[in-house]
């Protein structure tokens, strides 16, 4: 199953992740990045309130993150999305609590999970991992490249403003 998540919908019921953090988006990528290893989705997290400058789409292995800009919504480019599925939105699961998100991916025919839902399959799912996705602790063999420690330096620089 594939998933379209509203990002600070689910923050809000994941234990540990609150919405005040500077870095509650990330903290979430992390969290959805280490179930993509473990159950092998794709997931695709929208995030609204983008900072100007920063709306834009970020690769993070399985997880692609959505920043949508201030003039957006991120249900509205959820809905967006499971337009453009057409047909392969019943492939898709839309993780939202707002009926109205939920209501748009019924009408695609994708399957709905309350952000609720799927923070207790993401926290079972992680409980029930392997020590390394549970706490990932990489050996000499996993350690990032020269050239990819000064990718993530960039993606860091750039930075994003707390909402």
């Amino acid at each position: 199953m594939n998933y379209i998540i509203d990002g600070h919908n689910l923050i809000a019921q994941l234990a540990g992740l609150d919405l005040s953090m500077p870095d509650d988006e990330q903290r979430l990528i992390e969290l959805l990045v280490r179930l993509g290893r473990y159950d092998h989705h794709r997931l695709e997290v929208y995030f609204d309130h983008a900072a100007i400058g920063q709306a834009g789409m970020q690769n993070f292995g399985r997880v692609r993150a959505y920043y949508v800009p201030q003039n957006q919504t991120a249900d509205d480019a959820i809905r967006k999305r499971l337009m453009s599925l057409r047909k392969s939105a019943k492939s898709w699961a839309v993780v939202s609590s707002d009926r109205a998100v939920q209501a748009a991916a019924r009408e695609s025919h994708a399957r709905v999970m309350s952000s609720a839902d799927f923070a207790n399959l993401l926290q079972d799912r992680l409980a029930g991992a392997s020590p390394k996705l549970r706490h990932p602790t990489p050996s000499n063999d996993e350690l990032l490249s020269e050239a990819e420690v000064k990718e993530w330096e960039a993606i860091f620089r750039q930075g994003r403003k707390p909402k």
